[in-house]
């Protein structure tokens, strides 16, 4: 079963969807478009942000998405906007260096800035709140953190407050945790409204939005050529930022990524001063486990928590059940609960869990003119919007920031499309364990 087809279940009880209504519509493409300087295949928090800055530039810009804007993960994570990157930066450090890996520190932190500007430039309301929380379960894994905290405020300039045990009690109301950073510079959202946020604000730019048009084939070529099911457009350039959902178009990056789903559920409103006391600080929140939890208060009152992972197309049963007991693990006394909203999706990872920005290969001596963005792992609220900017600089004539991240080396998942998730399984099981021993 196709994944977007698959989302269309799993998406079905979003309370995003419920708390964000569509009040703007974008038509299919139909017949020949004509050209444009640039097309960007996917209408998420990637291709929406390309678009703003391409048209802040001054290029024609054509946004061509299968579904709705914001209908894969862009639009229904958990909302958490988080500083550094889903792999450890040592993974930076060796393969690019320590200069560099600062550079790209600075930039997710950069990214941060970048949502909060773009609520203020375009007056997105996404309910973001400032605040991070990050949280060890066990002793060890709190050594672990601190080191990490203590490397990260040397190297990095980037202080963290340490929270201690005997400190936890102010930052949250649960027993499970023993150590933890907070950072007041990163943050939480709704996604889907700042989804939809962006799209307006690209259409005011002059951007063309299409909706329902999933592109089946490009031509390469000094102007390429985009053909969907009903409709062509021509474009000097192409930026693909549909992740996994690229269905064919580059196996040759697509194989470099891993569908992984995720699944949250929305509890149902809680008295106001419960929901206050869970989270003082109103900070998003999530562990430092491989297979992590994530959680956080809305501003309706409700607590969201996300955390079991799938690595098939299919979802997990006794969703419902089996996360409002995880969320009651972590908050004794929200025992007895109701969820009101479950659903998920998958977001992409790479198998270093770094990004994977670059050019597919070009035809002879022609420059490459279509671009890539994808393996966020997780960590997309920010960097995605951060990687559209990126690619307009780099279409713009300065590629030097966009280049960094595409000097990282990347390999292809084993296996292939029948046992590359068998094997991340069997993984990822490892990793689980770690976690619980």
């Amino acid at each position: 079963m196709p994944l977007l087809d698959t989302d269309r279940d799993l998406t079905r009880h979003s309370y995003y969807d419920a708390t964000a209504p569509r009040t703007q519509r974008f038509a299919a493409l139909q017949g020949d478009a004509g050209e444009c300087d640039v097309a960007i295949v996917g209408g998420g928090f990637a291709g929406l942000s390309a678009a703003i800055e391409l048209a802040d530039r001054g290029f024609s810009v054509v946004v061509l998405e299968a579904r709705e804007v914001g209908s894969g993960a862009s639009g229904r994570n958990g909302g958490q906007a988080i500083h550094g990157l889903a792999c450890d930066q040592d993974e930076i450090e060796t393969q690019l260096g320590l200069d560099a890996a600062r550079r790209v520190w600075a930039m997710t932190i950069e990214a941060l800035d970048l949502i909060r500007q773009r609520c203020v430039r375009f007056a997105i309301d996404c309910d973001w709140r400032d605040g991070f929380l990050g949280l060890a379960v066990n002793e060890r894994k709190s050594r672990e953190l601190r080191r990490w905290r203590d490397r990260v405020a040397e190297v990095y300039a980037y202080p963290l407050e340490w929270i201690d045990a005997g400190t936890m009690p102010r930052w949250i109301a649960s027993p499970r945790y023993v150590g933890g950073i907070h950072d007041p510079r990163s943050g939480h959202l709704h996604p889907l409204k700042f989804s939809l946020g962006l799209a307006r604000a690209a259409a005011s730019l002059g951007v063309r939005i299409f909706e329902g048009s999933t592109v089946r084939a490009i031509v390469h070529g000094p102007v390429a050529t985009l053909r969907c099911e009903h409709g062509a457009l021509r474009a000097r350039h192409v930026l693909l930022a549909g992740n996994v959902y690229l269905d064919g178009l580059a196996p040759k990056i697509e194989r470099r990524i891993m569908p992984v789903g995720t699944y949250i559920v929305a509890s149902e409103r809680l008295d106001p001063a419960l929901a206050a006391s869970l989270i003082p600080s109103g900070s998003a929140a999530c562990d430092t486990n491989f297979v992590l939890d994530y959680f956080r208060t809305t501003a309706d009152q409700r607590v969201l928590y996300g955390g079991r992972v799938s690595y098939t197309t299919a979802t997990p049963r006794n969703l419902d059940a089996s996360m409002q007991a995880r969320m009651v693990r972590t908050f004794p006394q929200l025992a007895g609960t109701g969820i009101d909203y479950s659903w998920g999706g998958f977001v992409d990872i790479s198998m270093n869990r770094a990004p994977d920005f670059g050019r597919l290969p070009a035809d002879g001596a022609r420059a490459p003119n279509v671009y890539y963005v994808q393996g966020f792992s997780g960590h997309g609220v920010a960097l995605a919007g951060l990687a559209g900017k990126l690619v307009a600089e780099a279409m713009a004539g300065d590629a030097g920031r966009f280049d960094t991240f595409a000097r990282l080396k990347h390999r292809p998942f084993p296996g292939g499309k029948l046992f590359r998730m068998p094997a991340l399984v069997l993984g990822t099981t490892y990793y689980r364990l770690k976690d619980l021993l």
